[in-house]
């Protein structure tokens, strides 16, 4: 629940095939047909799991190269193959060549931004623009652009790791743009997105997961001891 950018998944869950014992409809008599049949099925089985990509709370840090996107969007992270994964994670670092990167892999933000080594200090604006103070300059010089990109269907993105996910036929291209414009959402400095995981509903929802099994093995045992009994007595 900590991880920043983390989007909790859910099950989806389609029923098995059933066996039927009466036809809806079926002639229950010469001039009768039944109102509803009687259908037994054989349970159900997971079908998919499907991220949910709603926002997770904002968390200040007041660390500069601590970044959220607030709406729709990813950041753009270039790996060492050359393609392009995306994620909702904000926390860079600077490597030893001053390149905007991931914190743990050191994956660069695409486009690539290099803060000067004299830079004083660093301002990300809403729309993504970078600048930066250097000594002896009253005004802060643009140094780089932030893009970020967003899909028809986040959902449909391909986890990886690390919380970056990549695109595939389901999630449809990359549209990308300018952080708030075009429905894109802004960039906050200084600030991460948490998860969306909220831990005391998913408690709940274990333990009463756990008391529905507990019934159904309750049921399970009930009915064996019956037919026990009934075989004992022929």
């Amino acid at each position: 629940a900590s991880t920043v950018g983390f989007k909790k998944e859910r099950a989806i869950f389609e029923d098995l095939l059933y066996q039927a014992i009466n036809q809806p409809g079926g002639q229950s008599s010469q001039n009768t047909k039944l109102p509803s049949g009687l259908m037994i099925g054989s349970g159900a089985r997971v079908v998919a799991t499907q991220k949910d990509h709603s926002q997770g709370n904002m968390l200040t840090t007041d660390n500069s190269l601590d970044l959220m996107v607030s709406g729709r969007g990813f950041f753009e992270i270039e790996m060492p193959d050359g393609t392009t994964s995306y994620t909702r994670n904000g926390q860079f670092t600077l490597n030893d060549e001053g390149i905007i990167v991931t914190p743990g892999s050191g994956y660069p933000l695409q486009p690539q931004i290099q803060i000067p080594a004299d830079a004083q200090t660093i301002t990300v604006s809403e729309d993504g623009e970078v600048s930066v103070s250097l000594p002896g300059q009253t005004n802060n010089q643009t140094v780089g652009q932030i893009n970020i990109s967003d899909f028809v269907n986040p959902g449909g993105l391909q986890p990886i790791g690390q919380n970056m996910y990549i695109q595939t036929g389901a999630s449809g291209d990359p549209v990308q743009g300018l952080p708030s414009n075009e429905g894109l959402g802004k960039l906050v400095q200084g600030a991460i997105e948490t998860s969306n995981v909220n831990v005391t509903e998913e408690l709940v929802n274990l333990i009463e997961s756990q008391r529905v099994f507990e019934m159904n093995s309750k049921v399970i045992s009930a009915v064996d001891e019956m037919l026990s009994y009934i075989n004992q007595q022929l």
